[in-house]
């Protein structure tokens, strides 16, 4: 009796999710951080299926970065009994009837990345603002006199963009030494911000001193000054590992000097194991707030052995680390 006391006791706590299933919903995934953030999921999550943590933790990803079309992938998610959804959603609000359907039915909902503003859902998301405004500040530190600035966005209509872009520009009041001399949307990708960048090109001034971007543009935007002849600017950069590689290169050669940020991929890790603890009957706070990940120059070469070739610097999530998150009351940091 005392043996088998001891061994339950040293038994993982699992029994209460075990039979539960969890579902991710993926509005987009044409470049490399959706692929690092799906991966990850993947990993994580397929570990803790065969370890009898839930029953299931699907993904599935809509064809076309349409609200639409994922409100449908939720409705379909209802349907098929999911106990929770984990959403890096289209849109803030334009899912938010599908997510009220989704509570309403008794499924637990948590947005990561890509938030809904319905108050049932759950939110982990970065300050996107402050990681825009952090980019300019940098700049004026290493620029105090200041000058022209090309902004690459990311997907157009999507929440992050618009937050990424409210913070350079807000970076830009506090620091009015820079302007704004042009902007592109690079989605995210470095293939569409060289094309983006080389098409706007001609029509800056030859002085810009700095491109301030939102993760995985850094190298498109390098590839395109290089073909343009262009002095080479101070590109902000997005934790790719093309950009970082092709940083290291620069700074080997020449001394080139700049830094990096973006928001890790596991964070989808992190909104499985909220999920998880929800429906484990764990009190959650409705919002969570992780920091940006953020490389300097001296951090470059570390960051550069641990991220694979065509990845992102990355950052995944235990139970633990979940655990410890929701204790702080919100704030990973």
């Amino acid at each position: 009796m005392a043996a088998t006391a001891v061994l339950a006791l040293a038994a993982p706590a699992f029994a209460d999710t075990s039979e539960r299933r969890i579902a991710l919903s993926n509005n987009y995934a044409g470049n490399s951080w959706r692929q690092a953030m799906l991966e990850s999921w993947t990993k994580v999550t397929g570990q803790a299926v065969t370890d009898g943590v839930v029953a299931a933790a699907d993904a599935f990803t809509t064809a076309e970065n349409q609200a639409t079309e994922q409100a449908a992938q939720i409705q379909n998610m209802i349907l098929e009994g999911y106990d929770a959804i984990v959403l890096n959603a289209a849109s803030p609000t334009a899912l938010n009837g599908a997510v009220r359907e989704a509570c309403d039915a008794g499924i637990v909902v948590v947005s990561f990345d890509g938030i809904v503003t319905e108050p049932c859902a759950y939110r982990i998301a970065v300050d996107f603002k402050e990681m825009g405004r952090k980019q300019v500040e940098y700049l004026s530190g290493r620029m105090p006199e200041g000058g022209n600035l090309l902004e690459i966005r990311g997907l157009a209509g999507v929440f992050v963009d618009d937050e990424i872009s409210a913070g350079i520009h807000a970076g830009v009041e506090q620091f009015p030494q820079f302007s704004i001399a042009g902007s592109v949307h690079g989605d995210w990708a470095q293939d569409v911000a060289q094309r983006a960048v080389a098409g706007i090109l001609p029509s800056l001034p030859d002085d810009i001193v700095g491109v301030v971007t939102q993760g995985g543009d850094g190298y498109g935007a390098a590839q395109a000054f290089a073909a343009a002849g262009r002095t080479m600017p101070v590109i902000i950069m997005g934790n790719r590992q093309d950009e970082l590689q092709w940083w290291k290169e620069q700074r080997d050669a020449n001394g080139y000097e700049t830094m990096s940020v973006s928001i890790a991929p596991g964070v989808s890790t992190l909104a499985f194991w909220v999920a998880q603890q929800v429906l484990d009957g764990q009190q959650v706070p409705q919002d969570l707030i992780v920091p940006f990940l953020e490389i300097n120059q001296d951090g470059l070469d570390a960051a550069l052995e641990t991220t694979p070739a065509g990845g992102v610097a990355n950052v995944e999530y235990t139970l633990d680390d979940a655990k410890a998150v929701i204790a702080k009351g919100g704030s990973a940091n």
